[in-house]
């Protein structure tokens, strides 16, 4: 059995940014070095951060790519360092691993199984690559690269490098996050683990990046399955672990070998194991590094919340100050003569609890000059839904003043429940640059609130926002549920709609009342426009609503 030190560099990229990845990078592999580590292991497209998506069409970015991971590799030693990088070669683009020491690159993995569903496409980018190699051989130890997809099917190259004598499987990913993908990766990597019986060392980014959270929690599997090192979620790790890797001879695949000091290494902890949050708490944190990445990675210093006193705009405003604390959030209260002096207080007490910036500017005056305005064209017209939506376009208009003006990110406040039938008014509570909750569906906002109390001894949240009923506010007692079935009927409904694609008369099969089904399908259907002129927000789900699901605006098909 030979040993074998493997460095996890766990690291929040910043797409393009080739500069900051390349220190980024380097900082990694001289912790991992300074650590006595052989091979430091980095996630799939590392060096320009993933998904670069059209930037691959453009020669000047592979270029700059190229460059940087040639700047890596001619800063490497004697620790192998596996980077993933985008190479072209002649007429085809790869998404590949470049395996860099002492000074060069060495050898280049190609992934082989290209993942084209969901919010994946990179079959409109790379051709597969065709060799399971090349092989790194340290100190009669072989070790097979593979990245992401490459891992979770059978067909994959794992088969061919262990038959090649292969004894430690290194695999590089930009995984993203969804509720319940944690364990479908330990449960994947387990199975290679069973019918390999070789240790798999699965590295994965993380950070924000538009819509996408990438969680880390990268981790190492040992030869008889069981998991001995585990980095934490949500942020940024380097960590070593050692591995017994059973030596073996060479098959038919192309060997790098890699000469090593025989040097005693100095000892690390057997395990290192990040403990497991609990899904409310993954979500919470998710959201968080989503909301704190998109303004940083975008420039944004401070952001702006329209606060209502309802539950999703408290939601919002809870998360913003966890992303970027007090000092950069922003809240404004925007009564109208329909506003309970309730949600006013409601505001102002979750603003004071924590402590950011609170304004007061009632809509009245707008709405009064604009309502006049419009007397003459909506003469013999009843008052009806264009009032209220007057309303909120008015604080849209507001906050995006404040924006033009102060050069604050407006944060919008709608949660999946309402993106999904469109109970929201384009242009108004639309209207922002990133919509936090947009993937969260009502029931789950209400628990992340109680959620986020319990981990203080004081009520950060009102109590008043979270247990009244909700209501948009915008004509006299008003509320949800006269617009739409009870959030306990209409979110389970949504996701077999939305998530698992049922069909109506599936619903209805199962129960649902056929008169609802019909209504609310129908509204998903409809609100199509809306939802592609919504702003971009983080995606938790197994189906969000964007590159997940792709659905024509003008569509007769029911």
């Amino acid at each position: 059995m030979a040993s074998i030190r493997v460095a996890l560099a766990q690291l929040n990229f910043r797409l393009g940014d080739f500069k900051t990845n390349v220190a980024l990078i380097a900082d990694a592999y001289e912790r991992a070095v300074e650590q006595q580590a052989d091979v430091v292991v980095y996630s799939e497209l590392a060096v320009c951060g993933y998904p670069p998506e059209d930037l691959l069409l453009k020669q000047q970015f592979l270029d700059d790519a190229r460059a940087a991971v040639e700047e890596i590799a001619a800063n490497t030693s004697n620790a192998v360092a596996v980077v993933g990088f985008p190479e072209v070669e002649g007429e085809c683009l790869y998404n590949s691993a470049a395996i860099c020491y002492q000074g060069n690159i060495k050898g280049i993995y190609r992934k082989q199984l290209l993942p084209n569903y969901s919010v994946f496409d990179e079959k409109r980018y790379f051709t597969p690559g065709a060799s399971a190699g090349p092989i790194i051989k340290i100190g009669g130890a072989n070790i097979g690269v593979s990245i992401c997809e490459d891992l979770w099917f059978d067909e994959g190259p794992l088969d061919h490098q262990v038959s090649s004598g292969v004894g430690l499987a290194i695999s590089l990913n930009a995984s993203p996050y969804q509720r319940g993908k944690d364990s479908d990766r330990a449960s994947t990597v387990i199975d290679r683990v069973t019918r390999h019986e070789i240790p798999v060392v699965y590295v994965n980014q993380v950070g924000g990046q538009d819509e996408l959270i990438f969680d880390g929690s990268s981790f190492v599997v040992d030869s008889q399955g069981e998991l001995v090192a585990r980095l934490p979620q949500f942020e940024e790790s380097v960590q070593v672990v050692d591995l017994e890797v059973e030596e073996c001879g060479s098959g038919d695949l192309p060997v790098i070998v890699v000469s090593r000091s025989e040097q005693q290494k100095k000892p690390i902890p057997e395990k290192r194991i990040a403990e497991e949050e609990e899904e409310i708490a993954e979500v919470w944190k998710a959201l968080v590094l989503a909301t704190r990445d998109y303004v940083n990675k975008n420039g944004f210093k401070e952001v702006v919340v329209g606060l209502s006193g309802g539950v999703d705009s408290s939601l919002v405003a809870a998360i913003a100050v966890d992303a970027l604390g007090p000092e950069r959030v922003h809240g404004v209260s925007m009564p109208s003569r329909y506003s309970s002096q309730g949600s006013k207080d409601d505001a102002a007490a979750l603003a004071e609890n924590f402590g950011i910036d609170f304004e007061t500017i009632s809509i009245e005056p707008g709405y009064t000059a604009l309502t006049n305005m419009l007397e003459p064209v909506f003469e013999g017209h009843q008052t009806d839904l264009t009032e209220e939506n007057l309303q909120s376009r008015l604080r849209g208009v507001l906050l995006m003043a404040m924006s033009n003006k102060k050069g604050w990110l407006v944060l919008t406040t709608g949660n999946k429940s309402e993106t999904s039938v469109g109970y929201s008014t384009l242009y108004g509570d639309t209207a922002g640059g990133f919509a936090v909750i947009k993937d969260c569906p009502k029931l789950m906002v209400y628990e992340l609130c109680r959620w986020r109390n319990q981990q203080t001894s004081a009520t950060w949240i009102p109590e008043a926002s979270i247990t009244k009923p909700p209501s948009a506010e915008l004509r006299p007692d008003q509320t949800d549920d006269q617009s739409l079935p009870p959030y306990e009927v209409l979110d389970p409904l949504l996701e077999a709609y939305v998530e698992q694609d049922q069909t109506a008369g599936e619903l209805i099969s199962r129960g649902y009342d056929a008169e609802i089904v019909h209504r609310i399908t129908r509204l998903v259907d409809l609100a199509e426009y809306k939802r592609r002129q919504s702003p971009p927000g983080p995606r938790i789900s197994t189906k969000a609503f964007g590159k997940d699901r792709r659905l024509p605006i003008t569509n007769q098909y029911r």
